[in-house]
């Protein structure tokens, strides 16, 4: 089995390489250990091989190679193109063409999937199931069904095999980024291990369907309460990590403009309330649904907003709560410095030099907005100028900041098809001063103050406990100080190299000096020579000489 599974990963990678070959990428292969993978025959040929100038941009191409690639490629791709601090804007953009439209498998293979996972025959639960789904992706596909006591669901099953191919795919993922690591950093992708482990754990959640079930439940207790909302309720005991069975919802999607007004409601108010909800969710409860594409964002006959699709959700700490108001607060009132201050406070690193720079850069980035009309501000260009600022100045903001401003980038390209002048910024801004107001409220402050002096307290308690491990290692002679000298590598090198160069230049003197004693001297008609000159003494002038040579081949200039 085990020797089974490796000779599929070696030729799934072979897969990999020519496909990269394919599309210009020689140089990934050739000149990192992935040739290694290759077989003999085809790495002497590669290495012949004429590189040709690729009529496409780098972006592109990778992107044509992401589709080769198929299912789990893709949808790495679509996750890591809400990451734009980790990846070139222009890879980003190449990345969001992306389309993960996967055909339906059959229905039969999602029949046994389901007796499976429920252990019963799916008749005895279900009075009937559509064949036929009602959508496809890459990681599953959805069926209507009712349930034997009439209410109607729909049931989520997992694509067969697909957790299999995509670990046996992250492995191979893992080894390209590994092996051509370096490569990658020059085309400006700094942290592609990084990249892989933050699609590795989106992924891995993904394929689990009862960590969306737990995110529905959890939205549902959450908008209890709420009359304008609804999330549709899932069905725990008919649920597995490759089933979800939840409730149906009869309505329309939140685009269909016709629909809406057939039904009596006023578009401009529908796509008002959707934003309330999503402000909502972000500045009040920091607990949001990420993916609010018009598929999954829906709306009942009665007027009522319904979410579906729980497979991505965000989580916001109350810090970056307040520090992502700060940033719309500053862009709102010209303030680069607040706005500066925020995105360092949200930063997890970042490789600002000089704060004054970024200000800056951000102070020409917020007139280009402030002086146009509302009707004129387009949030999803904002974003996007941030987006460079953002990857410009190096900085590593958690991933649930980009999901927010990828959410409220869909919002606005929907709520325009609704509502023409609907302006996401204008709706943002409110709740951003509220949030600053609730920032500096006394209970707030209260709770920071204590919180600060329970740290301090710590602090206090732990030191001398730690001074006294600290005293103990000196005393034993195990305390352990790690330095690191940068710049000094190519110091050290150049002194390096000259103290060769001296040792060599001194054991040339010494040979040259003996054979010169051993010619001179009284004795040395006793030792064997050539044409008068003694063997040792010509050993030394040789071996002088061609050590001569080395020393000054060594001087040359290097390019």
């Amino acid at each position: 089995m085990f020797f089974e599974q490796t000779r599929k990963n070696i030729r799934r990678i072979r897969e990999v390489l020519t496909v990269l070959i394919r599309h210009g990428f020689e140089e990934v292969v050739i000149h990192t250990p992935l040739i290694a993978f290759l077989p003999r025959r085809k790495r002497i040929a590669l290495k012949g091989k004429l590189k040709l100038t690729p009529t496409q941009s780098l972006w592109e191409r990778i992107r044509q190679v992401i589709e080769a690639l198929g299912p789990t490629f893709i949808k790495g791709a679509q996750i890591m193109s809400n990451r734009p601090d980790l990846l070139p804007e222009n890879l980003i953009e190449e990345l969001k063409k992306l389309q993960s439209e996967v055909p339906p498998f059959p229905f039969v293979e999602a029949r046994e999937i389901l007796e499976e996972e429920l252990g019963i025959s799916p008749e005895e639960v279900f009075e009937w199931i559509e064949e036929t789904p009602i959508g496809s992706a890459s990681i599953g596909q959805v069926h209507k069904a009712r349930l034997l006591d009439g209410r109607e669901v729909v049931i989520k099953v997992q694509r067969p095999g697909v957790k299999e191919t995509v670990e046996a795919d992250l492995l191979i993922i893992k080894e390209i980024a590994h092996r051509a690591e370096a490569y990658f950093r020059r085309q400006g992708i700094l942290n592609p291990m990084e990249i892989v482990e933050e699609f590795e754990k989106v992924i891995h959640r993904e394929l689990r369907y009862t960590y969306e079930a737990r995110n529905i439940e959890q939205f549902r207790n959450f908008y209890r309460n709420y009359t304008n909302f609804y999330i549709p309720a899932v069905y725990r005991q008919y649920s597995t990590d490759r089933i979800l069975v939840m409730e149906y919802i009869d309505g329309c999607k939140i685009t269909d403009v016709a629909q809406l007004k057939a039904w009596g409601h006023d578009p401009q108010q529908i796509a008002e309330t959707g934003m309330d909800i999503y402000m909502t969710q972000i500045f009040k409860y920091g607990y949001f649904h990420a993916d609010p594409h018009p598929g999954n964002v829906w709306v009942r006959q009665d007027g009522v907003i319904c979410l579906i699709d729980f497979g991505m959700v965000g989580k916001l700490m109350k810090r970056d709560k307040y520090a992502l108001a700060r940033i719309f607060v500053g862009i709102a009132q010209d303030d680069a410095t607040l706005v500066a201050r925020a995105l360092r406070k949200l930063a997890i690193e970042d490789g600002v030099e000089e704060m004054s720079t970024l200000e800056y850069e951000l102070s020409e980035f917020i007139h280009d907005f402030v002086d146009l009309e509302v009707q004129q501000v387009s949030f999803s260009e904002l974003v996007s100028r941030l987006h460079r600022i953002i990857y410009h100045y190096k900085m590593r903001l958690p991933g649930r900041i980009f999901l927010i401003l990828r959410a409220l980038t869909i919002l606005e390209g929907m709520g325009r098809v609704v509502y023409p002048t609907f302006n996401t910024f204008e709706f943002i801004r409110p709740y951003g001063r509220r949030l600053m107001q609730e920032q500096f409220s006394a209970s707030n402050v209260l709770n920071s103050l204590l919180s600060r002096l329970y740290e301090m307290d710590a602090f206090v308690a732990e030191a001398p406990t730690e001074m006294r491990v600290m005293l103990r290692k000196i005393n034993r002679g195990k305390l352990r100080l790690e330095v690191e000298n940068r710049g000094l590598g190519p110091i050290a090198r150049t002194l390096d190299v000259a103290s060769r160069r001296l040792a060599l230049s001194l054991i040339i003197a010494a040979l040259l000096l003996t054979g010169g004693i051993i010619i001179t001297s009284d004795a040395a008609s006793q030792h064997a020579a050539w044409k008068g000159i003694p063997l040792l003494s010509l050993f030394a002038f040789v071996s002088a000489t061609l050590l001569g040579v080395f020393w000054l081949w060594g001087l040359r200039p290097r390019r």
